[in-house]
């Protein structure tokens, strides 16, 4: 296949919904092979069945909660499918809560899965026996709320922010192998975990919030494209960069 990834595997968490899904798609589209990588095998199959290429992935059903479980996963698949080019952090957990409903114990489950977890896949696909030879790119999804605050987003805020300060040193410390370390950070795009957002919102607040992007709402083919833009093999010379794509959110 004349293609960019040319066969290339790549680890896409979140792959059974949402901006997930929409980049293992995409990337499948553009000639990468795929490890499919979330909590529900069945969702996962569908995604495969989705981008019409069943043959060009792997299912790792998984439950990034479980941190001690990454390492042997990340194991196993490389000595399935050998060494692995890159990851894309896509699995994330978003809860509103108000600074007094802030407990320890719900910063952790965000921080387990938005930060500790991406830390974990990083590691395990990092080792010399698990990354290709002088290549490579490590791909986090993140959010605007990285860059700006809201009400109720303390925690959620919080593990965003620590995203795109693990990834700049990240970048620094894994330059010298060639392996590049980027975030992506994205306004509001509609997916399954901000439809159910919207249902506990008035039209009037759900319009607020769309009005907020200059552009208007986003979607995840928007993201999808960006993602494979910054995992592109040829894009040698980015890395420690915290890419935008939110429609002008973050821009007023």
């Amino acid at each position: 296949m004349d293609s960019l990834f040319a066969d290339r595997w790549i680890v896409v968490s979140g792959a059974s919904s949402g901006m997930g899904r929409a980049i293992s798609v995409e990337l499948i589209s553009q000639g990468a092979r795929v490890v499919l990588m979330g909590r529900d095998p069945t969702r996962l199959a569908e995604t495969a069945h989705l981008a019409g290429s069943v043959d060009r992935t792997e299912l790792c059903p998984l439950d990034l909660a479980d941190l001690g479980a990454v390492a042997p996963a990340i194991a196993n698949l490389v000595t399935k499918l050998g060494p692995i080019y890159g990851l894309c952090h896509a699995a994330g957990l978003a809860q509103t809560l108000p600074l007094n409903a802030t407990r320890p114990e719900r910063i952790r489950a965000l921080m387990d899965i938005n930060l500790l977890a991406g830390m974990e896949l990083c590691r395990a696909l990092t080792r010399r026996d698990a990354a290709l030879a002088g290549e490579g790119c490590l791909l986090w999804l993140s959010s605007v709320y990285a860059h700006v605050g809201a009400p109720g987003q303390i925690a959620y805020c919080a593990t965003k922010g620590a995203v795109s300060a693990a990834v700049r040193a990240m970048a620094l410390e894994l330059a010298g192998r060639g392996i590049r370390v980027n975030v992506l950070s994205s306004g509001f795009v509609s997916t399954g975990m901000t439809n159910s957002a919207e249902s506990r919102l008035s039209a009037e607040q759900w319009a607020q919030i769309v009005a907020k992007h200059p552009l208007g709402e986003g979607t995840v083919a928007d993201i999808a494209r960006a993602a494979v833009f910054l995992l592109d093999p040829r894009n040698r010379w980015v890395t420690g960069t915290d890419l935008v794509i939110d429609g002008g959110y973050t821009a007023q």
